[in-house]
């Protein structure tokens, strides 16, 4: 089936998201700094963090909802909140705004007169599976109902980039796993950008092809997740107890060290060959992205995945 939406398919090399030096301060607090990231197209990115990140902030930046204190932000190689972004995207914000004097045949109604490429299929279907009635107003709606009834809005546009802040918090396990294998189907079939930001590590499982981690209003890691993966590496081994990183582990990249009495666990980016002292093994992804979380970023050091130590790899951010 064809929709007029496929007119505007991302097919130049613009990324789907680019930010540079992007930043944000509420009174002397800043929300977001420093933000370098790109975004090909096409990608299905998790960004992750925990509550007061700085995800949200970043979204709603991407989404022309907010003006950055300095910096810039481009969807497709245009500003965001022009016309041009506004057709190419849609982001469903964390509290998920919907009329609640609406019913579900009104809400859907008013995104085909508001979206000259409005898929109905698409977003009936995602109601139907829910046994959502038509004639039922939002506002009587269960919150993983109304889950529902946005995403229908947010697919039914036809986006070629979809920003998604926490959606599946209030939906249960069943229709998580429903909704996330629409959201990937639409990837996949459609070649739709997707951008969705959570802290349950547990939902990114298998779902993601890039990631980005904020802490503290910075981004820590960014990258595609198979290079992550070959880029990192667990070691553990004795240490005789003395603080600080062990001499044989100086010349690598230490993202996080751990002692136990006189064992010592690091996640590192090696640098060379590992001393054969210690054993090594490939973390799995949860591993990677926790203790990027558990850790501050040196000050000065651009985020892991980031400029020179990854030159020449096609880099992203999730957001």
């Amino acid at each position: 089936m064809n929709h007029p939406a496929a007119e505007h398919r991302p097919t130049e090399d613009a990324p789907a998201l680019e930010a540079t030096g992007l930043g944000l301060k509420y009174r002397r607090r800043w929300a977001l700094r420093d933000c370098e990231l790109r975004l090909p197209a096409g990608r299905v990115c998790a960004l992750v963090g925990p509550n007061g990140a700085g995800k949200s902030t970043l979204m709603a930046l991407a989404a022309g909802l907010l003006a950055p204190t300095e910096g810039t932000v481009a969807v497709f190689g245009t500003g965001p909140g022009g016309a041009a972004a506004l057709r190419r995207t849609a982001y469903l914000r964390q509290d998920k705004p919907l009329y609640p004097r609406f019913t579900v045949a009104e809400t859907l109604r008013a995104g085909r007169e508001l979206n000259p490429g409005w898929d109905q299929e698409i977003a009936e279907r995602i109601v139907r599976l829910g046994d959502l009635p038509q004639n039922a107003r939002v506002g009587t709606l269960t919150a993983g109902q109304r889950t529902r009834v946005a995403l229908a809005l947010v697919l039914g546009k036809r986006p070629d980039l979809l920003m998604l802040d926490e959606p599946l918090a209030d939906v249960d396990p069943v229709a998580r796993q429903e909704l996330t294998g629409i959201l990937m189907a639409e990837a996949a079939e459609h070649g739709t950008t997707i951008l969705i930001s959570s802290h349950v590590l547990a939902e990114l499982d298998g779902v993601c092809d890039h990631v980005t981690v904020l802490r503290d209003g910075r981004i820590r890691l960014s990258g595609d997740v198979d290079d992550l993966l070959d880029d990192h590496r667990l070691v553990v081994g004795a240490t005789e107890g003395a603080d600080g990183t062990p001499a044989e582990l100086a010349r690598h990249e230490i993202v996080e060290l751990r002692r136990t009495g006189r064992q010592a666990t690091a996640l590192l980016r090696p640098h060379g060959e590992i001393d054969p002292r210690w054993d090594v093994s490939r973390p799995n992804l949860e591993e990677i992205l926790i203790a990027y979380l558990r850790t501050a970023a040196p000050q000065g050091r651009p985020p892991a995945g980031v400029g020179a130590h990854t030159a020449g790899r096609e880099e992203v951010a999730a957001r």
